[in-house]
């Protein structure tokens, strides 16, 4: 089965190279493209694709807008919002918006391919050092506290191993769990954080201070 992919970008130059370098790649498909952010939700209601490359600057309807408007409707397809600059304003708000992730436009080909397959198989595309630095720069200071939607001790600590990037497999070898015991506790912090997925739940944890973003995570 291959994945269905819907390129958005303004740049008709940007859109052609990633088609070339997704349709070489024999498990991915590209769908359709759009150059605005308002032809997405028309697009994906039609298309149904698996994953949304989506660039965050657009002259009409950025990617932020239109990310927020997709992880509304019922099983919304993963977006990875594409930019020019990692340390951004914009990257920070299309994740808060919903993104599972961001890739800068100078990604190397094979790494794209990668982190499309990453995402469509329901991991998160996570730098955490990237994502501390965003928080850091561009989150308003206080907010709740993620201590408020009653997290057990154990779901705190594997909130701040994801935190740190850390995959299932790594953190069941760090606290001594099964794989199937770390997916319920990351089931269980996404459920009562109501976050949808491991990256909305890291940004949630720095943005509330659960984590502190000026610190590496230990």
């Amino acid at each position: 089965m291959t994945t269905g992919v819907l390129l958005v970008d303004d740049e008709e130059l940007i859109r052609a190279g990633l088609r070339a370098v997704l349709d070489a790649d024999p498990g991915l498909t590209v769908l359709g493209e759009a150059a605005d952010g308002a032809e997405v939700p028309g697009l994906v209601a039609r298309l149904r694709p698996d994953v949304v490359l989506m660039d965050v600057r657009m002259p009409a309807v950025d990617g932020i807008t239109a990310t927020r408007e997709l992880v509304r409707r019922p099983d919304p397809p993963r977006v990875l919002v594409l930019t020019t600059f990692g340390h951004d304003r914009y990257v920070y708000d299309a994740l808060r918006a919903g993104a599972t992730g961001f890739l800068l436009k100078r990604t190397p080909p094979r790494e794209i391919v990668r982190a499309v397959h990453t995402v469509a198989a329901g991991e998160s595309l996570l730098f955490p050092a990237a994502v501390r630095e965003l928080v850091a720069g561009f989150a308003p200071p206080g907010g709740d506290r993620l201590e408020r939607a009653g997290l057990t001790a154990r779901e705190g600590e594997v909130l701040r191993s994801m935190a740190r990037g850390l995959s299932n497999a790594e953190i069941a070898a760090e606290l001594y769990l099964g794989v199937e015991t770390v997916k319920t506790h990351v089931a269980g912090v996404l459920a009562k954080t109501g976050c949808r997925d491991r990256t909305q739940a890291v940004v949630a944890a720095y943005t509330s201070g659960f984590v502190d973003p000026r610190f590496p995570v230990r």
